[in-house]
């Protein structure tokens, strides 16, 4: 049974902090999750309970048993920070306040652009440097509204980034690597204009790889054999061929399972490996990595077109 006083996940890790690598902590609250709850391939809000403003302090209490020392901390919800039904605003404060006074360096949220205010704004960037990730998916309003049901246009997007950037504050900008409805050659060509078209507002771009959640309407589709998750291969392409002038990162998660991004089962560790040494690093030496299924991928983004969508690995 999920409980309304502990959250759903704290782990530490290492990120890029200014372009350099610092010790981080990330914490997933448990709320009453994501207001929206329609993205096609999203099965966060599953996570939520009815959780207190008393509830969420206690998450967090517990958390910062393992952020001491972390100069970037990470604060993640089922759906949005900024949003006042999931996380109240006096909870909100208090967070921030809290991780000021250990000397964390940076906080990173997350927050659907209908939330991002001037009133939010200006009481969290007035207490310490704050990071606010928006999952802007792609650039492609044909793509966000009918194939991944997002619910706002990139317009929504630009306009929350340049109040965001006008107070001061950073923007982390997300992009998903193969909604489902693209193949995959489309996909890339999808993450990779989305991405030159975020990079004017955004302080940082994290590519994040589709993986294949309970309870979706994606998972419907996956099951129906009508959707594969990305080739990590694809992932590569995307990080070696943008020319951006702020960082891309990845972080493939569940790589190497069949609902995560894969490829031939014999690659998948060291080709994700690869994948996070760059986001470190972001030198492309780091992706310099080889297998025989590159052939096969390759294959994929010739023919798949010619399949009438349906996957062909």
């Amino acid at each position: 049974m999920k409980s309304a006083r502990s959250p759903v996940a704290v782990w530490r890790g290492r990120d890029l902090l200014d372009n350099k690598i610092v010790e981080s902590t990330t914490v997933i609250l448990r709320t009453r999750g994501c207001r929206w709850n329609r993205c096609v391939m999203c099965g966060y809000a599953q996570e939520g309970v009815d959780a207190s403003a008393e509830d969420i302090i206690a998450q967090f209490i517990s958390a910062l048993k393992k952020a001491e020392g972390s100069e970037l901390v990470k604060i993640y919800t089922s759906g949005s920070f900024l949003d006042p039904a999931e996380v109240p605003e006096a909870v909100r404060l208090e967070i921030l306040r809290s991780l000021r006074d250990m000397g964390v360096r940076r906080l990173v949220i997350e927050s659907r652009p209908e939330y991002i205010d001037r009133t939010a704004l200006e009481q969290i960037l007035g207490l310490m440097d704050v990071e606010i990730g928006i999952g802007l998916e792609s650039s492609s309003d044909l793509v966000r509204s009918h194939l991944i049901n997002k619910g706002f246009t990139f317009s929504d997007f630009a306009k929350a980034a340049d109040l965001i950037h006008s107070l001061g504050g950073r923007v982390k900008t997300y992009l998903l690597l193969k909604p489902p409805g693209l193949s995959e050659m489309d996909a890339i060509a999808d993450a990779m204009r989305s991405a030159r078209d975020a990079e004017p507002y955004s302080d940082i771009i994290s590519l994040n790889l589709c993986n294949v959640q309970r309870n979706t309407q994606l998972e419907r589709m996956w099951q129906r054999g009508v959707y594969r998750p990305p080739w990590l291969w694809s992932a590569v392409e995307v990080l070696r061929e943008s020319s951006l002038r702020v960082p891309l990162i990845c972080d493939p998660v569940g790589a190497g399972a069949k609902r995560g991004p894969h490829n031939c089962g014999v690659c998948d560790g060291f080709v994700a490996d690869a994948i996070r040494s760059f986001s470190l690093s972001q030198s492309r030496s780091c992706l310099n990595v080889d297998c025989t299924c590159r052939s096969v991928w390759r294959k994929v983004l010739e023919l798949e077109d010619l399949s009438f969508g349906t996957p062909l690995v």
